[in-house]
């Protein structure tokens, strides 16, 4: 399932963060971060809630087809 089309790099440039400072809000690892925003993996389901929440935004909003 890996590749989903997602916005997590225009959300966290628009809020000026870097992949470390994205990754220390979602206690995951800035690897795990620059790949869910190249689409090489895609995020669990317990960080994929984490991001929406953290954006305040539907899941379906950043990682949609």
């Amino acid at each position: 399932m890996a590749g989903l089309c997602n916005r997590l790099k225009v959300l966290r440039k628009e809020r000026g963060w870097s992949q470390s400072q994205l990754a220390e809000r979602l206690e995951i690892s800035r690897q795990a971060v620059k790949a869910i925003e190249t689409g090489k993996h895609d995020p669990s389901l317990s960080s994929a809630f984490r991001i929406a929440r953290l954006f305040s935004r539907p899941i379906a909003e950043i990682f949609g087809d």
